[in-house]
């Protein structure tokens, strides 16, 4: 494998996977991973019927679905690894934008920040606070800049290989902020649109006691791998 590949966790997402992987633009992506929870969800028949390679994660968790289809992405010799959601509210159609600034060299990373004007009722109030707290918590520890924990984002294998990614809850976007904020690469943020999922309920998002509870274990990753210590060692 060489060139881009584009993990999609996709853990029962059988309303919107087509639709997702209808919008993949061939240009922009080499290869596509579709990470399932199990092997008996339907979400992996479509996305094979579709063309897309089906990867079925061991472990529970957002950011197992992550590292699954990343190491895959790495053990093939991807050169770049793009990450975006299942459930159809990332727009497959905006890769070029979000891959764009990696193919000209001038970042190491990019975040597809979540765009909610054209769809504001995208990402319930309850979750946009959420996700406003663990970035002042990352922002504050790091002295960064982040304007949002997007799903959709892409980063250079180099780099993805070099910041030992252990977080298999949902915090694995936080760890890869953290980290990469860190080391010093080559960060860059575009809007991208955010829309209304396809079908079913988000597994965080959806439910505000989950989303509370997912807050909490957020800004605690954000505070545990903002610290030195955390980067040579492996998070929860």
């Amino acid at each position: 494998m060489r060139g881009v590949a584009l993990v999609i966790p996709a853990w029962n997402e059988p309303e919107a996977i087509g639709a997702v992987l209808d919008e993949v633009p061939p240009a922009s992506v080499d290869h596509v991973l579709v990470v399932v929870g199990g092997s008996e969800d339907p979400t992996a028949a479509i996305a094979r019927r579709q063309g897309a390679h089906v990867l079925v994660q061991q472990t529970r968790g957002y950011g197992a679905a992550c590292w699954t289809g990343s190491q895959y992405a790495l053990q093939e010799g991807a050169r770049v690894v793009a990450f975006l959601d299942g459930d159809y509210s990332d727009p497959p159609a905006a890769l070029p934008l979000v891959l764009g600034p990696i193919e000209t060299g001038q970042a190491d990373l990019v975040l597809g920040c979540r765009d909610l004007r054209r769809h504001p009722h995208a990402l319930p109030g309850y979750a946009q606070l959420g996700n406003r707290l663990v970035c002042a918590a990352l922002n504050l520890s790091l002295g960064a800049h982040f304007r949002d924990l997007p799903s959709f984002k892409a980063i250079t294998a180099e780099r993805l290989r070099g910041l030992d990614m252990h977080e298999m809850t949902y915090g694995w976007t936080v760890e890869m902020l953290a980290k990469a904020a860190r080391r010093g690469l080559r960060i860059q943020q575009v809007d991208v649109d955010y829309r209304l999922r396809l079908g079913g309920q988000s597994k965080v998002s959806g439910n505000p006691r989950a989303s509370v509870a997912a807050a909490c274990k957020l800004v605690a990753c954000a505070l545990s791998y903002s610290l030195p210590l955390s980067l040579g060692e492996g998070g929860g």
